[in-house]
């Protein structure tokens, strides 16, 4: 019991660590968004195609993952090294001088797919190491992900002489150095129990449960919101500052808004704990939702500060969350289906990502539209709270 506790003393540490250098690959693309566009001559609507192309990769990666339930029948440490040595690679492959629109999304695509054995096979590992205390776990996990996702955008923003091409070669170092340090220090948990054969119906077994499905179709309202709130948010600064003539370092704000999560995520386990996990969950959509109804009114607010301000707890809301529902999922189902039953829920909860990409992209294109484009982004946690309340 002694090595037990010593080993989970320092297994979080890494598994958080190694979490966010390998996470810094999802938004690397976005954060370097202008100077691709202007390197390989790319169209102004690139960077909602780039961005899907990621989500894509990750939904066909997560669907493969999850049908052949790997991460419950092999070592999840192994699967993640792979995954982090690949993912490094193909986003070297952005660095390509001859790239045309075609191969940059399918690089990109490749690396979203590699993301499908980081991210939800980096919670499987966690909860392999942790039976009791999961979501405080899991909420500086995901913790490490939201930093590991905005730091793309703080490289960016120090306007130093660094070309473009640092952030890709940054973000590929970052990854590599998470997957070895996966491999070599994290062993299996010993809480791991190995799935003893094949089974394609797992897939679809671990939706039978209600207490799952509740925490399923939260999750999934949860996600038509966050990933589009994350990939606009450039937008959003940049547009409240057309409008009032306000001059915005737009790659710093994007960082702390982005990074915002970091902390509320970590609050967010926090009182999950004396609060419960549920109510927790319908906290912070409720309140994620609400900025949503509310971001054309702080539009016509002339003031950067209290716009800033409002996008900051807009991005510590949208993502406390995230944590709580992984926490509910992994929790009812059975203990030889976690990674599957993870890998699946995020398979469907980012194939949501794509359609509310693509729409809020559609609706951005008419510049009349878009100090109310983000409304539509309350659907999801409306439908959310729904489903949370029905259980």
């Amino acid at each position: 019991m002694k090595t037990k506790n010593t080993t989970t003393s320092w297994v979080l540490p890494i598994i958080i660590f190694s979490q966010f250098c390998c996470t810094s690959l999802w938004f690397a693309g976005n954060s370097i968004i202008d100077d691709l566009i202007l390197f390989f001559n790319l169209n102004t609507e690139s960077l909602g195609y780039i961005s899907s192309s990621v989500q894509f990769g990750f939904i066909i990666g997560t669907f493969v993952f999850a049908l052949l339930t790997l991460s419950d029948r092999f070592s999840p440490t192994r699967v993640f090294f792979i995954c982090s040595i690949f993912g490094a690679l193909f986003n070297l492959g952005l660095l390509y001088s001859n790239n045309t629109i075609i191969t940059l999304l399918l690089f990109r695509f490749l690396t979203g797919f590699c993301l499908a054995g980081i991210y939800p096979v980096g919670m499987k590992i966690a909860a392999d190491h942790f039976e009791k205390g999961l979501g405080k776990s899991l909420s500086f996990l995901i913790a490490a992900l939201v930093l590991g996702t905005a730091f793309p955008y703080l490289i960016k923003s120090f306007n130093l002489d660094f070309k473009w091409e640092m952030v890709i070669w940054t973000t590929s170092t970052l990854a590599l150095l998470g997957g070895i340090l996966i491999l070599f220090f994290v062993p299996n948990g010993p809480y791991q129990k190995r799935a003893q054969k094949f089974d394609m119906t797992k897939t679809l077994k671990v939706f039978k449960d209600k207490s799952f499905r509740s925490a399923a179709f939260g999750y999934f309202g949860h996600m038509w919101e966050l990933y589009a709130f994350w990939t606009f948010v450039p937008v959003l600064l940049l547009t409240h500052s057309q409008l009032h003539n306000a001059d915005l370092n737009i790659s710093l704000f994007s960082f702390i808004v982005i990074a915002s999560g970091t902390v509320s995520c970590v609050i967010g386990g926090f009182i999950s704990k004396s609060y419960g996990i549920r109510k927790t969950a319908i906290l912070s959509l409720s309140i994620s939702g609400l900025c949503c109804l509310l971001s054309p009114l702080f539009f016509m607010i002339s003031s950067s500060p209290i716009f800033i301000i409002f996008l900051i707890i807009w991005g510590m809301a949208v993502i406390a969350d995230s944590p709580l529902f992984s926490t509910m999922v992994a929790q009812n189902c059975e203990t030889r289906s976690i990674g599957t039953a993870l890998t699946i829920v995020n398979c469907i909860g980012f194939s949501i990502t794509i359609v509310s990409i693509q729409l809020l992209n559609v609706l951005l294109a008419n510049q009349n539209c878009t100090p109310y484009a983000f409304m539509v982004l309350a659907l999801g946690p409306i439908i959310g709270l729904v489903y949370l309340k029905k259980s």
